[in-house]
């Protein structure tokens, strides 16, 4: 059945599912595909456009699925082919699109091709898959280059040739067991372009492209130049936004452009500055790019007044959407990470050690704020699953238990990102809070505390975090926010934000101190307790002032059942 094209992804929300931790359906302990069809009701139900799956294909796991031994198959522990076309088939039966994470930066060492080029010789066509090269010093004992992993440790392994000696190095920017493809070699983009159309035929909606700024290196392999940052940060280097990677994605958007419904690319793409990162959304490649300069920005107004402008700037000279996310499964959770004293390293996490422990109710708070200012712009806008229940970073992860690899090839220097991936907590009943239907515990720990996020207990409770995304959603959608555009205005005072979207004002208040929105302002929906119109710290409020004039959405209004208690009624968060 043709499905007609209308740019959906320039205003939608899409909610990420991270599999292995949403819900498992077979009492392993790992999340799985019936699971996720189990539990879409529950995503439809927040209200958002699309989801976004998480690798599910067969893999040794070693990077929780981000290390791929075949692409056109579902991994045992997760389904089957048909339990995802279950999946595919329910989801666009509750009106979600889906889509699928692709990692064409590299593949599993147990992927047939790397078998087959650590069987071959050097210079064979086998080994042009990938970037092997031979060492430097007298007898190749040296790694090609100075370049890191950026899960800690050198980049490069040596191989031993079939006579037993040491050989040639191959090129790993992340785990040793996830060799860099070569994507000079012809065989590899005709393989990729294969495993589109295997996906798109059997009717997913697009792909979220993982480390697509990493697939092109600079020619020769130089060495980077360091200024001792360390390789755990997204900064310049000879193998990240290569010139040669866009023309990738222009071959990859023609080929989407062939099929009907409006298929997207979306991509994992970290740059310096919003200006590079708008490279990635020109007419004529990727739909969508994550603002992770967003992301990064502190809990600081002027920060976040200047990120907003600039993305707004950088993303419109392009003719594309700003894409602005929040969380996601590499990074420390927003309900944690705004309530850090200092900046948190990307991949490094934090834990019992770590010397980070913020305050949980700051951090809830500034996070319920950041999430209705951020889904108050116009743009698209991606959520992960969980932060939807308020949950926090989970720090307190014993070291025996922890599963990433930059745990382990730092020895134990950097936690990872294991804390913003334990599994949720669907209802308040041990021992898995409804996360699994066995007793076998949860591939990651869950905290002793988690039945007060249950989701279960949230839908009953007004004011609850569910309860604010449910309402927040739901008004975006009525009023189209998503289709809008940004009009500042004066601001309460210097520790106050305040845009103008399709008539619906949007303040965030910083603080300090309390502030007085005009007593003409009808609330329809704060972040936290407003009490006869005053608005304390770190709190987002949305309001229609009827003595502005307010430009109605096309077909659509201002839904009624989103709309708060008068501002006279305390409204408090819960969880």
């Amino acid at each position: 059945m043709s499905r007609p094209r209308d740019d959906w992804w320039r205003h939608a929300v899409i909610y990420q599912i991270y599999p292995r931790s949403f819900m498992d359906s077979d009492g392993d302990g790992i999340g799985d595909l019936r699971g996720v069809t189990a539990r879409l009701p529950a995503v439809h139900a927040l209200g958002v456009d699309a989801v976004w799956l998480s690798p599910f294909y067969p893999s040794p796991q070693i990077d929780a699925g981000y290390d791929v031994a075949d692409y056109r198959d579902v991994d045992p522990l997760l389904g089957t082919l048909a339990d995802f076309d279950d999946l595919l088939e329910r989801a666009h039966e509750l009106g979600l699109r889906v889509i699928v994470d692709l990692v064409p930066n590299h593949t599993s060492d147990r992927h047939a091709w790397f078998r087959e080029a650590l069987a071959a010789a050097p210079g064979s066509p086998q080994r042009a898959r990938y970037i092997f090269r031979d060492g430097r010093g007298p007898a190749g004992e040296l790694p090609p280059n100075n370049w890191e992993s950026m899960f800690g440790g050198p980049a490069w392994d040596r191989v031993i040739e079939a006579d037993g000696r040491p050989g040639q190095w191959y090129l790993h920017l992340f785990d040793a067991s996830q060799p860099d493809l070569d994507w000079t070699d012809p065989t590899v983009r005709r393989e990729f372009e294969d495993i589109l159309r295997f996906w798109l035929d059997r009717g997913v909606d697009g792909f979220r492209v993982d480390v697509a700024h990493g697939l092109a290196k600079a020619d020769g392999l130089p060495d980077r130049e360091t200024d001792g940052s360390g390789d755990s940060s997204p900064h310049v280097a000879p193998y990240w936004g290569q010139p040669a990677v866009h023309e990738i994605y222009r071959d990859w958007r023609r080929l989407l452009a062939g099929y009907d419904g409006d298929r997207v690319l979306c991509a994992e793409a970290w740059a310096p500055t919003l200006g590079e990162m708008a490279l990635w959304v020109r007419p004529d490649e990727m739909h969508q790019a994550f603002n992770f300069v967003f992301l990064e920005t502190p809990w600081e107004i002027q920060a976040v007044r200047s990120v907003i402008d600039e993305s707004l700037a950088a993303f419109q000279a392009v003719g594309a959407p700003a894409t602005w996310v929040l969380s996601n499964h590499d990074v420390i959770r927003h309900a944690t990470r705004l309530a850090l004293d200092e900046p948190a390293v990307h991949g490094n996490g934090i834990g019992p050690a770590s010397g980070a422990r913020p305050d949980v109710a700051l951090g809830l708070r500034r996070a319920r704020a950041a999430t209705a200012l951020m889904l108050g712009l116009p743009g698209s806008a991606y959520l992960y699953q969980g932060e939807e229940l308020g949950l926090p970073e989970v720090i307190d992860i014993p070291d025996e238990a922890r599963q990433d690899p930059t745990w382990r090839r730092s020895g134990g220097e950097r936690y990872g990102r294991d804390g913003c991936r334990v599994p949720l907590p669907w209802t308040a009943e041990h021992p898995s809070y409804g996360f699994s239907a066995g007793d076998t515990p949860p591939w990651l720990p869950q905290p002793a505390d988690w039945a007060r996020y249950a989701r279960e207990n949230q839908q009953t409770q007004s004011g609850s975090t569910l309860d604010l995304y449910l309402r927040v959603l739901a008004l975006r959608r009525e009023c189209a926010l998503g289709s809008g555009a940004v009009e500042w205005g004066p601001a309460s005072s210097p520790e106050t934000l305040a845009f103008t979207n399709r008539g619906v004002t949007v303040l965030t208040h910083f603080g300090p101190g309390d502030i007085r929105i005009p007593r003409s302002a009808r609330i329809l929906l704060s972040s936290g307790p407003v009490h006869d119109r005053v608005v304390t710290p770190d709190t987002t409020v949305w309001y229609l002032d009827p003595t502005t004039p307010t430009p109605r959405p096309p077909d659509r209004g201002v839904a009624q059942s989103v709309v708060m208690p008068p501002s006279t009624t305390k409204v408090a968060p819960v969880a």
